[in-house]
């Protein structure tokens, strides 16, 4: 029996630097291997392999275009990380107002740094 899982989700394909720069690149166009493959010093079986991952996440779709394959970015699937990330976006908030309300009023003493490795012991 074929199973209908994905191999890898959204968080395990934009979880390495090379993927997310290859999704910036497909933003701007749809692109062959080959013009994808001149952005990074790698082979092209290694950009393959990121574009396989990214392909079982769904965030790329391919088609081909006579003898090549040409890759699109397929945004969908990241309303699932912008849900995710929107969580956490008011803990963000709230410390950002916190140090712009300090920093405007002078009170730099109201700062506290927290040593983890001391807190730790």
């Amino acid at each position: 029996m074929m199973s209908t899982a994905k191999k890898h989700d959204v968080f395990q394909a934009i979880a390495d630097p090379t993927r997310r720069s290859i999704l910036k690149l497909l933003a701007e166009k749809e692109l062959p291997i080959t013009e994808i493959s001149d952005h990074y010093p790698m082979s092209r079986t290694a950009v393959s392999k990121h574009l396989t991952i990214l392909s079982e996440a769904d965030l790329v779709r391919a088609r081909k275009v006579g003898r090549e394959k040409r890759y699109s970015l397929h945004p969908i699937p990241l309303a699932e990380l912008k849900e995710w990330l929107s969580f956490y976006e008011r803990f963000w908030e709230n410390k950002i107002s916190m140090l712009k309300h300090i920093v405007e009023d002078g009170n730099i003493n109201e700062i506290t740094i927290v040593d983890k490795k001391n807190d730790a012991e």
